[in-house]
């Protein structure tokens, strides 16, 4: 691994961001295209949904109620207390 060397983002594989990535911090630019300095392809990040490496947007949390039947829950309360 060599240190010190620059990455030239518009001569090697990486390809220019697209627009879900406006506003992460990980947009370097480079002869007047931006590039995500951590992924080569982010296109293929977004295609599945959210970028793990988006740092400007953050995944929806579902979050799911469950009902429970009081009458079962103090049944399994009472079995727990005794050692069953």
């Amino acid at each position: 691994m060599q240190t010190g060397n620059a990455v030239n983002y518009s001569d090697g594989p990486f390809q220019p961001i697209i627009e879900k990535c406006d506003g992460c911090d990980r947009i370097v630019e480079e002869n007047s295209s931006q590039y995500c300095k951590t992924y080569v392809d982010p296109a293929a990040k977004w295609r599945l949904g959210i970028c793990n490496f988006a740092t400007h947007a953050k995944p929806e949390i579902e979050v799911i109620t469950v009902r429970v039947n009081p009458l079962k829950a103090a049944k399994r309360a009472s079995s727990k207390r005794r050692g069953k």
